[in-house]
């Protein structure tokens, strides 16, 4: 995924030919999970529904899983989207952040809104689309629903993404240059299938945008310890060797698949959410 192009900026002459320069110089760069990672996701969180929910979203479990990156279509078309996918929380002072206000207004009103947008968007667009799924639920729009669904699991599974909570997205303040990819990536390619993966019952979730933060929070608590066993990983090496990737995962393994069994029991627990603010309307078979 690609990240780091600055939200919408409105200006005249030389500043807005500055900004799409910025723009064109800046490097796509690896932002949150990779494919496979998304997919297991949302494979795992169709187990965590209630009986009532889960045959709508067992027999649409392919099409939740081959949509779930579409969201990543928008940015090539509209290259600001990109800042829905990330929140650098540490540019609003130190954890836990207190002084960020947690409503999208508030944070407007506070901060001003081309701060807030180019720091990122992503509880909010959790928010967002939460609300969307309810209203297509509420609806009887159940193929929009399916949509809404698979783009509400790519922002959640994101905010358990502990790179896509801070300013040092992907190393590149501290020197470590594709952690972001050799985390949530490279160790999912070649470990994935040996995860024990644990997911919970999914659960109603009363306020999804401040539980969107909890789990951005709670992600942004494992960055350092992270940058920290990338460091010890590659001693005495000069390359990501295998022997590298040994020793990164074992020191990183118990936060990687808790990030990921914690992302499906979120993810089923925000279409549940969408599904009971619906009215629970009844599924069609």
């Amino acid at each position: 995924m690609s990240r780091r192009f600055p939200a919408k900026v409105f200006g005249k002459g030389k500043m807005v030919l500055l900004v799409a320069l910025a723009g064109l110089l800046t490097p796509r760069l690896a932002l949150a999970w990779g494919e496979g990672a998304q997919r297991l996701v949302v494979n795992r969180a169709v187990d965590t529904l209630p009986y009532e929910l889960r045959p709508f979203f067992e027999n649409n479990r392919k099409f939740l899983m081959d949509h779930v990156d579409d969201p990543l279509g928008l940015i090539d078309q509209h290259p600001w989207e990109r800042n829905n996918h990330f929140i650098e929380l540490d540019k609003y002072g130190m954890f836990p952040f207190s002084i960020l206000p947690r409503s999208y207004k508030g944070a407007v009103d506070k901060y001003g809104k081309s701060k807030v947008q180019a720091s990122g968007l992503l509880p909010w667009q959790i928010g967002v689309y939460s609300q969307k799924l309810t209203e297509a639920l509420r609806a009887g729009r159940w193929e929009q629903a399916k949509l809404d669904a698979a783009f509400l699991a790519n922002f959640v599974a994101e905010a358990h993404d502990p790179f896509n909570t801070t300013e040092n997205f992907d190393g590149r303040l501290t020197g470590q240059n594709g952690i972001n990819q050799r985390f949530n990536s490279v160790l999912i390619s070649r470990y994935g299938s040996f995860f024990p993966m644990s997911t919970h019952v999914a659960f109603f979730i009363s306020d999804p945008t401040d539980y969107a933060f909890e789990s951005c929070l709670e992600a942004h608590s494992l960055v350092e310890s992270l940058l920290l066993a990338d460091r010890r990983a590659m001693k005495g090496l000069t390359s990501y060797t295998d022997e590298y990737y040994d020793r990164f995962y074992n020191l990183t393994a118990a936060s990687l698949i808790r990030q990921l069994s914690d992302a499906s029991t979120d993810v089923g627990s925000y279409w549940l959410t969408a599904w009971i603010n619906a009215g629970k309307p009844t599924p069609p078979r």
